[in-house]
């Protein structure tokens, strides 16, 4: 066994780079946040290849004088914290003086950076961890760092990052949350040379989710002012309207002290006031900013300073609960239907349901039926009751039956009561409307040219970088299977046509929903299946509930489609869609 011995400075670098240096977002991170403690009002960040090749972080901030800019270098050299109290005052971003000696020992690293006290500049290159060049040189006040060739010390661990793309967009999201917790600096982030986006110095946070977020998610948040009991907590922000929810938390944003962190108190508090409010198994877009006094969270207990501890945690759930709760009852607007609880996009055919009248929100035609009779919709000369199963133009006003059941009556709308051939049938809708949806999308993917319907106004789509990224990987397969959809420019796309069996108004939050389940899933398999058990699946999901409206002529040909399908007894899940008692079962019934 080998005598123990101290490592060199420059092993011990690389092994806390591992620990803070994970992949070219978190340089990024490290860089800028060290800009944001040195006072900037412009950070200006630039990569290439995904960050591996090339990163550099600019900013106007007050600089380092020569001797500085040497001891940065050095391990656990800072100006943020002085003895072990400090810890519990941090108000700072960077403080452990490990992120710039990290850095520069599994990279090619140069600092330029000046302070107002000195005429010229000082720059420092260091590659792997070693010194190669200290000499002065001209710039504005503030700090570039540059980093190049990154991992290039360590190649194993280069091994383990992931794609260009895949890196592009880690980098692309982290900005944006720093651009969101800092709406008074000026940012600008460019890829390859080309300005991926760009913000000015904004007074309101909407204005910079606007810019950086877009403007339809903007649209669909309220804000969030709300000040704890002597002081102690402030909650603000903006949060979604009642109704609107994504299928992942990627837009639940929080942030305590203005540091962008992930931390499960602050998410359950959010989910649970939203609870009756949107969607079961969605989640509320909200970019929440808690301020806190330092001592009462703990923001060291990470390498990479993504999470924190509250000394307190019951307390701070309950005080964020509540102004989440409160903020959302005062809201006068009325809601939207439960059912409307699929994307805040709004649809352009017509106006936002949250902009309407409580009894003229618009239902989810693609998935729940309305609550309308059937003689009053065949009066309309309508053969369906805004039923989402595709029609022939002229479709007779009594549908063709091709089960043997006949409908006695609806039961709390969840069941249909049918008298068929050998004794009666309880069907569950829910249960059979996914065996339905399910196996026409199934059969729909495997044809060559599935059925298809243009959309007269085109929908727009906007994604954030790495939802753009899994879609563009997927793309040519989903405008195989009935769907039309086109590259807009950079993040941005145009929903052409969908399969006949989506309705137009859900397109935008199904493609969402699809984009974020194939993240999820991944790519491992073979993409065809992949894709059409995503769709597939989704499809189920949002089909008919049990608080839905649903009249006599739908119920009746759901129970027709059903027995048209390959599986008609379960849901995609396994759970029965029917249950029979037979005229025998009766009578051996009452005959104890």
């Amino acid at each position: 066994m080998s005598s123990i011995r101290i490592l060199p400075d420059r092993v011990a670098n690389q092994i806390a780079a591992g620990e803070v240096i994970e992949r070219p977002a978190a340089v990024v991170k490290e860089l800028v946040e060290n800009s944001i403690d040195s006072g900037a009002t412009r950070i200006e960040i630039e990569f290439r290849k995904g960050g591996k090749s090339y990163i550099r972080v600019e900013d106007n901030g007050r600089g380092m004088s020569p001797d500085e800019a040497l001891l940065a270098l050095e391990r656990h050299a800072t100006s943020k914290i002085q003895d072990a109290e400090d810890l519990n005052l941090i108000s700072s971003f960077g403080f452990r003086g490990e992120a710039l000696p990290s850095i520069a020992s599994v990279s090619r690293f140069t600092m330029r950076t000046r302070t107002e006290d000195f005429q010229h500049g000082t720059e420092v290159v260091i590659n792997g961890g070693k010194l190669l060049d200290k000499k002065d040189c001209g710039m504005p006040v503030g700090t570039v760092i540059e980093v190049s060739q990154l991992f290039n010390s360590v190649p194993a661990r280069r091994k383990f990052l992931k794609t260009d793309a895949t890196e592009t967009a880690h980098i692309t999201y982290l900005c944006r949350l720093f651009a969101i917790a800092n709406p008074g600096v000026a940012f600008r982030l460019l890829e390859n040379r080309r300005t991926v986006f760009q913000s000015p110095a904004c007074e309101k946070l909407e204005d910079r989710i606007s810019e950086i977020w877009g403007r339809s998610l903007a649209r669909d948040l309220i804000p969030v002012s709300v000040d704890g009991p002597d002081g102690k907590y402030r909650l603000t922000g903006l949060t979604a309207k009642p109704g609107v929810g994504r299928s992942t938390r990627r837009e639940l944003v929080t942030l305590v002290n203005r540091r962008p962190v992930d931390s499960r108190t602050l998410g359950f508090a959010v989910l649970d006031a939203y609870h009756g409010r949107i969607q079961k198994g969605r989640y509320p877009p909200a970019f929440l900013f808690l301020e806190i006094q330092p001592q009462e969270v703990d923001v060291n207990v990470h390498p990479a300073k993504r999470e924190v501890r509250f000394r307190n945690d019951g307390d701070v759930r309950r005080f964020v609960l509540g102004a989440i709760s409160e903020t959302l009852a005062e809201l006068r607007e009325p809601p939207p239907a439960p059912a409307e609880a699929s994307d805040p996009t709004p649809a352009k055919q017509a106006p936002s349901p949250s902009a309407q009248p409580a009894d003229q929100a618009k239902p989810r035609p693609a998935i729940r039926p309305a609550a309308t009779t059937a003689t009053e919709k065949v009066k309309a000369g309508s053969t369906t009751v805004a039923d989402h199963r595709p029609k022939p133009e002229s479709a007779p006003a009594t549908p063709t039956r091709r089960s043997d059941w006949q409908l006695i009556r609806l039961l709390k709308n969840r069941y249909a009561l049918f008298n068929g051939p050998k004794g009666l049938v309880l069907l569950h809708l829910r249960h059979a409307d996914q065996r339905v949806r399910f196996e026409r999308i199934q059969k729909t993917f495997k044809q060559n040219n599935p059925p298809s319907q243009g959309l007269l106004i085109p929908e727009p789509l906007e994604l954030e970088p790495m939802a753009t990224a899994t879609l563009q990987q997927h793309l040519e397969l989903l405008n195989k299977q009935g769907f039309n959809i086109e590259a807009f420019g950079r993040n941005f796309y145009r929903i052409e046509a969908v399969p006949t069996w989506l309705d137009p108004s859900e397109a935008v939050a199904f493609i969402r929903d699809t984009i974020d389940e194939l993240r999820q899933r991944g790519s491992s398999r073979n993409n065809d299946e992949l894709i059409w058990q995503t769709v597939a699946t989704l499809a189920a999901e949002g089909s008919y509930r049990k608080n839905d409206a649903i009249n006599e002529y739908a119920a009746q040909q759901l129970a027709d489609e059903l027995f048209q399908c390959d599986i008609p007894h379960t849901s995609p899940a396994g759970k029965p869609t029917f249950r029979e008692m037979t005229w025998a079962d009766f009578e051996r019934h009452f005959e104890h």
